[in-house]
């Protein structure tokens, strides 16, 4: 039996990564700060402690795993990493958990490690055009992301690529583009876009509004959980190092993610857009590189992973109610 470690495993990609090893046949253990809070983790074992601790890495990685998957991180939506107090705390514990692991690793003599870095590595000056973004993977240099969790996501890029060059560890590494889904950050100021709209509309009262950020014009793309976890194991098990984006193609304005919400809410509601942080202009995942090196694409749609994700939400705020986080 394959044994797999999934570092963040508390954590909304991580929870559904540990479950989807599992189903596969893997002995899996889990680390994290804390459990996976909205069910129960389906891994072998699972340690709680901080991986900032370099001791607590060693104790984590304690054998000789087939594959290590790396989603430990420091992050959050636009209200956590573009307003400017949390940068240090970005930077500095996720640098600090890369390092340790990296470490742990190399003592260990793991062989392949898998390290999820973020579509936030790409230029900000590629990306002030809505409908027409640059996100291959060639465009990330002459770097300038346009925050610190994008820039500290580059450098551990550059960090485990220089691994694989230098220790003879076998790295992947993968460049997320707005993961969603169920089971995920909705209310804690943390949540992305999709869960953060479905949690307003959710809460709003039959004929009145919701606030979008900005002017609502700005783009992106989403990727429900499943795809991204498939992406990802295919990924491991390929020859192909990357970096490489993992996302979708399909590209949305904000207005319209929320416009189809309210659709799927069966509400009647109306968009206020008000001021807040909205980071770049335009952002969509490139994926003529995935495709051509491990033939294989997205296959569900945007509304399609709302249909599923809208209902989890609900479900949430009627039961724990809407703590009226701004997002």
């Amino acid at each position: 039996m394959k044994k797999a470690l999934v570092l963040g495993a508390g954590g909304f990609i991580g929870a559904h990564l540990v479950n989807r090893l599992k189903s596969d046949g893997y002995w899996v253990r889990g680390v994290d700060l804390k459990f996976p809070p909205y069910n129960e983790t389906t891994a072998d074992d699972f340690l709680i402690g901080d991986l900032r601790d370099p001791s607590l890495c060693s104790l984590a990685i304690d054998r000789n795993f087939d594959e290590v998957y790396q989603l430990a991180a420091d992050m959050g939506g636009a209200g956590f990493i573009f307003v400017g107090t949390n940068d240090y705390d970005i930077m500095h514990n996720s640098a600090q958990i890369n390092l340790n692991i990296i470490e742990a690793c190399r003592r260990r003599n793991i062989k392949r490690i898998f390290y999820s870095s973020s579509a936030c590595i790409y230029p900000e000056y590629n990306q002030q055009d809505p409908d027409n973004p640059e996100c291959s993977e060639h465009s990330a240099y002459p770097a300038a992301p346009d925050s610190e969790y994008g820039w500290e996501k580059l450098f551990s890029e550059r960090l485990y690529l220089t691994v694989a060059r230098n220790k003879g560890i076998d790295v992947r590494v993968a460049r997320y583009h707005n993961i969603f889904g169920p089971e995920g950050s909705w209310n804690n100021g943390r949540e992305k876009a999709p869960a953060a709209i479905c949690r307003k509309v959710a809460s709003a009262d039959n004929g009145s509004s919701i606030e979008i950020w900005g002017d609502g014009a700005q783009t992106r793309s989403f990727l429900y959980v499943d795809e991204c976890v498939e992406a990802t194991i295919r990924l491991m098990k390929s020859d192909f190092s990357g970096p490489v984006n993992i996302g979708s193609d399909e590209m949305i304005s904000i207005n319209d993610l929320a416009e189809m919400v309210i659709k799927i809410s069966n509400k009647n509601l109306t968009i206020e857009n008000i001021p807040g942080p909205t980071g770049v202009r335009g952002r969509n995942s490139e994926n003529s590189l995935y495709e051509e090196k491990l033939g294989w694409r997205v296959s569900q749609s945007l509304e399609e992973g709302l249909h599923k994700t809208y209902p989890w939400i609900l479900n949430q705020v009627q039961e724990y109610g809407d703590f009226d986080k701004d997002v």
